[in-house]
């Protein structure tokens, strides 16, 4: 009977790990589901990649938080970053000058409702992996990590969506030495609102969700790492991105594998 119920437990999957599950699935169709369409469905593609991602996060963090915590979480981070976006395209600053195409749907003055929730599905996992460079006690030093660990994502999605006409960056914006086409002011507008709202969250129960996310945040470096540097033309961003995320996966599973850590 012992042996049954250990089996049991075996087959049957956390509820917590079934959204994972679902992206991870996902996100391996994704190139092969562009590829055959040409393309055409990649908006909806993203939009849907960026929600089951969001309800994997969130799914990790309802079982390991407070309900209250990640209620906090939510309020927070939703409309810090959509009034960031609204102020970056609409007077440059930080992230320089750029707009929104119409591809992705609704949009709130201006900005995608989906944006948000990207900024949603990714903090936490930068927390994770940044758990093992800095405890989120020391909350200033966190927060700059934290946003290296961020920004380090967007040197694959910045190239990305820019290739796929989602977002479009004012004529003279990029200038030569700038990177792939994106001007370098975006980068240092990612590292400062990334640390605002990390700093302003404030993230101490980071470390009881920490493995769970730091998934994410790998298999997220591995399959942007695929997709750009594979199937979609892209391998100079995939190369940065690779080596900038690779560095956070690194130190973070170096840590895990160390006597007595975690």
């Amino acid at each position: 009977m012992k042996s049954l119920r250990l089996q049991s437990a075996v087959i049957r999957p956390s509820p917590q790990f079934i959204p994972l599950l679902a992206w991870l699935a996902f996100m391996i169709a994704f190139p092969i589901v562009d590829f055959v369409t040409r393309g055409s469905w990649y908006p909806w593609l993203a939009t849907a990649n960026v929600l089951l991602q969001g309800g994997a996060v969130l799914a990790v963090l309802w079982n390991a938080w407070p309900r209250a915590s990640v209620l906090r979480l939510v309020a927070v981070v939703l409309p810090v970053t959509w009034l960031a976006e609204f102020i970056g395209h609409t007077t440059g600053l930080p992230f320089g000058e750029y707009d929104y195409a119409p591809l992705l749907q609704p949009q709130l003055l201006g900005v995608p409702l989906l944006i948000p929730v990207a900024w949603l599905m990714m903090l936490p996992p930068a927390w994770a992996v940044t758990s093992a460079i800095v405890a989120p006690q020391r909350r200033a030093a966190f927060a700059v990590v934290s946003a290296l660990a961020f920004t380090a994502w967007d040197l694959f999605l910045d190239p990305q969506m820019v290739a796929r006409g989602l977002w479009v960056w004012a004529e003279g914006q990029a200038l030569p030495g700038d990177y792939f086409g994106i001007p370098l002011l975006n980068f240092g507008g990612w590292l400062f609102v990334s640390g605002l709202v990390t700093f302003l969250v404030n993230p101490r129960e980071i470390t009881s969700a920490a493995k769970p996310l730091a998934v994410i945040y790998a298999f997220t470096w591995l399959l942007q790492t695929v997709g750009l540097g594979i199937f979609w033309g892209q391998p100079g961003p995939a190369l940065f991105g690779c080596a900038a995320m690779g560095v956070f996966v690194a130190m973070f599973w170096r840590r895990e594998r160390l006597p007595g850590a975690g």
